[in-house]
This record gives C-alpha cells, structure tokens and sequence, in this order.
C-alpha cells in the first residue's frame, strides 16, 4: 500500500496586488510534520501567491522523495485549473502553472484538493507569519522568490 503523504499549501496578498506571503505544511503518513515554512514573496496578487506557495510545497515533496500526495489548499481557482477544470486565461499564472504541471509529473500519484479556509489553518499562518516579518520562518527548503526559475527544476 503507497505511503501518501499531504501537502497543505496557501499564499496571500495584503492589496492585490501587495505584499503576499506562502506557506506549506508537508505531513508524513503518520500525520507528522516533515517540513513547515512560509516566505515572503514581495509585491505579488493573491493567485500568484496561492501557485508560488503550491510550487514550492511540491519543490519540497520531491526533495525528500514523496511518491504519492495529496494537496490541500483553500484556492479553488489553482485546485481546479490542476484537475483541468478551468483554464489558466492569466498570462502571470501561466509560468507558475506550467511549473506545477512539470513538478506533478515526478510523482506516482498525485490529488488536489479543495479545503475550507479553516482545514488550511496551518499554511495560512506561515504565510502571514512571513509577511509579517518579510522574511523566511520554518524549515522547508529553499523558499520560492517570484520568477525564479529554479522552481522549474
């Protein structure tokens, strides 16, 4: 049987757009916490936020060799234009996207899903965690910066 591991990820911007912040949550089968982070990400809107967040939460699943994931995260727009139920009509978002099309194919099997804002708790907090302090928190490596194209590794 796999061992799926979860993925929570959120971004937010104060303005839109405005300072905006991500954060992911990466948990172990178990449950447990293997990586927690936020990052500050400058002057960005709320969607390209939630992509920044949701390319570095699978930047960070791939690094420690996750094979099968479920995403969580409270933006229905990035959840559903993954599953191809929108399209992506954003110019801005459409470099983030395509990261995350390339990052989804190094997984055996990959879901995303849909949560309420308060099933997200933890992600959200990182990332306002960071835009508070406009600065990195936790221990998830290499925190995304907007048009770096490092996320496409």
């Amino acid at each position: 049987m796999a061992e799926v591991w979860t993925l929570n990820s959120d971004g937010g911007a104060r303005g839109n757009p405005g300072p905006g912040g991500a954060g992911i949550v990466l948990r172990r089968p178990d449950g447990t916490a293997a990586v927690r982070g936020g990052a500050f990400l400058g002057s960005v809107t709320n969607n390209v936020a939630e992509y920044e967040a949701l390319v570095w939460g699978l930047r960070a699943a791939r690094a420690l060799g996750v094979k099968d994931l479920v995403v969580k995260a409270d933006s229905e727009l990035v959840i559903r234009q993954l599953r191809g139920e929108y399209r992506v009509k954003n110019e801005g978002l459409k470099p983030l996207f395509l990261q995350a099309q390339a990052l989804r194919r190094g997984f055996d099997s990959i879901e995303f899903t849909h949560v309420r804002r308060a099933d997200n708790a933890d992600a959200d907090a990182l990332a306002n965690e960071a835009m508070d302090g406009r600065c990195t928190v936790g221990d998830a490596p290499e925190p995304p910066s907007t048009g770096d194209s490092r996320l496409f590794e």
